[in-house]
């Protein structure tokens, strides 16, 4: 089947969206479907060719104003100037009636004219729902209301619900708009433009067009359109919309570059080594865009009781036009049916269902920004109930590279100086990640000063154990005690030996260097109640030592990727209720592990593809603390969830309550349902601050 991606331009209703996604996937040959409100995308899978004029057929008969644009077209921006000058005629119409003393008769023509008006665009709605779907929605609560009170007389009233209403839905969809527009600053980091090498000269072409080791050059100011290595030239870049990172960073040739970094200043030329489809931006851009197909429970319960929270206010306003005055003494039929009217403009549930998404959306956005993907609103939903984390070692809690942490002279005639530049000069010539560890440590501890190895001779690498050379009458061997024969020693971390025409002379241990901030990291976890373990393949007085310097204190070691499975099954069997378990690692032997954790976290950075591929949560920094941002955003997108739903609920129903006892009226119920939802439209901005 072949995926499709269409932009529902002009979409400004939740509950419209819903039930697009919902015909669809109910229509023979469409599979996967969604609708998401928060991005106006429309996806889906199908074998059928050319499906957009079906698609077209179906969203117009449930949103006639809706267009269906191609992914790559551009889409307008949503007007409501006509809307303003319709409401103004109207309300202009109307006005004549109180200025001008006219007769009954001509009153009431002027004035069913101005409803006409007013009414026009929510009643054609109204009617296309019922007539061709067979669905009562808000707007027929609206179009009942207005004309229910017209009809008992309380015109003013009736034209007030409307034009409010109306006035309400160009304010909602500009805040709506308003909040798309703000996520879209969040992740404006799509390049324009690649610019080609071809011969001496360069091409602007589009970044789809640049094949893998095609050569590009990136100018101060302009976006690092494809990920590669530079080839030629350094500069400072901008990593802030991949990483969170407002740091600048200085690369320089051999250095690989993101996809949707900045070049600050400078001048590169960049081998690619991904198409712009496989790149690191765009596959940021597709998780965000698509993160909230995956619905959380709450935004899954809010659309489904959509579909039977109308018919049933319609129905308990009709028991309270009949049953009122007969249970209630002095009130009259009229005053009963005013108040079902009330009832059904309180009950427009549009706060509710906009909020919802918008604040998932919201969220994940700000997650973007920070540099942590989340793949689906359920997972963001997920975060804030992590009760234990579960970590690898290599890769996750350390950086996975070795760096130098002790030299030892067994000579007085070898000072340790002179035992590392030995090492040095071996090394020099190998390519084994060990080597560049210690070329590291000298160009540390000699503050760059050239090695020089003119005096090295006969130079020879063993695969596994070691490396031999000859200086001047020195045998010189550098590798493990198997290699150079001797006793090994009992250190936590690697031990290297070097031996000069067969003595020991001394020796250097080389450890797995723990990332920056995680101890911090380990302290705040445990402090929110989290329980932190570690599980690593890696030997036992490596794990325990690593565990002890971090925090963490339930250490599993010399694990197979097997027995990490297996542990983590038994952990999520034994959980206690809603209590989420989560497993953070990097490489391809913990994708079981991040598949099968309920929050599975990958390092973005370092960590394998497959890896990023099966978690739900990625970290593109590779940095432990943004788990603790992630479980903050989490938190505070939950929070303002719970608050909107308790203010939007609790405001509708007090004032059906005293609408009820007679103290509020239809002003107070257009309050109830349009400035509801525009208050917790603007409350779900705070997300993005």
């Amino acid at each position: 089947m072949k995926n499709y991606k269409y932009t529902l331009e002009g979409l400004d209703c939740a509950n419209c969206a819903k039930k697009i996604e919902d015909k669809i996937a109910k229509t023979e040959g469409y599979e996967d479907v969604n609708v998401n409100f928060s991005t106006l995308k429309l996806t889906f899978k199908t074998n059928k060719q050319d499906p957009k004029k079906e698609i077209t057929e179906i969203v117009s008969k449930i949103e006639p104003e809706v267009n269906i644009l191609e992914s790559n077209e551009n889409k307008k921006e949503v007007h409501s100037n006509k809307d303003i000058f319709r409401i103004i005629i109207g309300l202009i119409i109307f006005s004549v009636t109180l200025i001008f003393n006219f007769n009954e008769l001509t009153k009431n023509i002027i004035t069913i004219i101005a409803f006409i008006i007013l009414l026009y665009k929510t009643a054609k709605r109204a009617v296309k729902q019922i007539t061709k779907n067979r669905v009562l929605d808000e707007n027929t609560l609206i179009v009942i209301s207005a004309i229910g009170a017209y009809l008992i007389g309380k015109t003013s009233e009736g034209l007030m619900v409307i034009t409010l209403y109306e006035i309400g839905k160009i304010l909602e969809a500009r805040a709506i708009n308003k909040t798309r527009k703000s996520i879209s600053e969040l992740m404006n980091i799509k390049p324009e433009y690649a610019n080609l090498k071809q011969g001496e000269e360069y091409k602007k072409v589009a970044p789809e067009e640049v094949k893998i080791e095609d050569i590009i050059i990136v100018k101060s100011g302009e976006k690092i359109p494809l990920d590669g290595e530079i080839i030629k030239g350094n500069a400072e870049i901008d990593t802030s919309t991949l990483t969170g990172e407002s740091k600048l960073q200085n690369v320089k040739e051999g250095k690989k570059v993101l996809s949707g970094s900045i070049n600050v200043n400078g001048l590169i030329e960049i081998k690619v080594e991904n198409t712009y489809e496989n790149s690191t931006v765009s596959q940021i851009l597709n998780l965000v865009e698509n993160a909230t197909d995956k619905k959380a429970k709450t935004e899954t319960f809010v659309s489904k009781a959509a579909k039977i929270y109308t018919p049933v206010v319609m129905v308990l306003a009709i028991l309270v036009a009949i049953f009122m005055p007969l249970v209630i003494q002095n009130i009259t039929y009229q005053e009963s049916i005013y108040k079902a009217l009330v009832f059904l403009v309180i009950s427009c549930p549009c706060s509710i269902a906009i909020s919802v998404p918008l604040s998932y959306f919201s969220g994940i956005g700000k997650a973007s920004k920070k540099g942590i993907l989340v793949k689906g609103s359920d997972y963001l939903d997920g975060i804030k109930d992590i009760k234990e984390i579960i970590f690898d070692k290599t890769g996750t809690i350390t950086t996975g590279k070795f760096i130098v942490s002790e030299i030892n002279s067994f000579d007085k005639n070898y000072s340790k100086d002179d035992i590392l530049k030995y090492f040095a000069k071996g090394e020099k010539f190998s390519n084994h990640p060990i080597a560049k560890s210690i070329l590291d440590k000298f160009n540390k501890e000699f503050k760059g000063k050239d090695l020089d190895t003119k005096d090295v001779t006969n130079f020879e690498e063993i695969s596994g154990k070691g490396l031999q050379y000859v200086i001047g009458d020195k045998n010189i061997k550098i590798g493990n005690s198997n290699f150079v024969e001797t006793e090994s020693e009992n250190k936590i971390g690697t031990v290297l030996y070097l031996s000069i025409n067969g003595e020991i002379k001394g020796n250097i241990i080389l450890s797995d260097e723990i990332k920056a901030k995680t101890k911090e990291t380990i302290s705040k976890l445990n402090k929110l109640g989290i329980n932190t373990k570690m599980f690593t393949g890696d030997k036992k007085e490596i794990a325990i030592k690593i565990g002890e310097e971090v925090g963490i204190k339930s250490v599993k070691y010399e694990m197979l990727p097997q027995d990490k499975y297996n542990e983590l099954e038994k952990i999520i069997n034994n959980r206690e209720g809603n209590r989420k378990v989560a497993f953070v690692g990097d490489g391809i032997n913990d994708s079981p592990v991040l598949a099968r954790a309920d929050i599975g976290i990958s390092m973005g950075g370092i960590g394998s593809s497959s890896a990023i591929e099966t978690s739900d949560v990625v970290i593109m920094t590779d940095e432990l603390d943004k788990i603790v941002e992630g479980i903050q955003i989490s938190k505070k997108t939950n929070k303002i969830i719970i608050q909107n739903l308790i203010f939007a609920i609790g405001v509708k129903i007090l004032t059906l309550i005293l609408n009820l006892f007679g103290i509020a009226d239809m002003w107070q119920a257009v309050f109830a349902d349009v400035g509801t939802t525009l208050i917790t439209i603007f409350n779900t901005l705070r997300i993005l601050k």
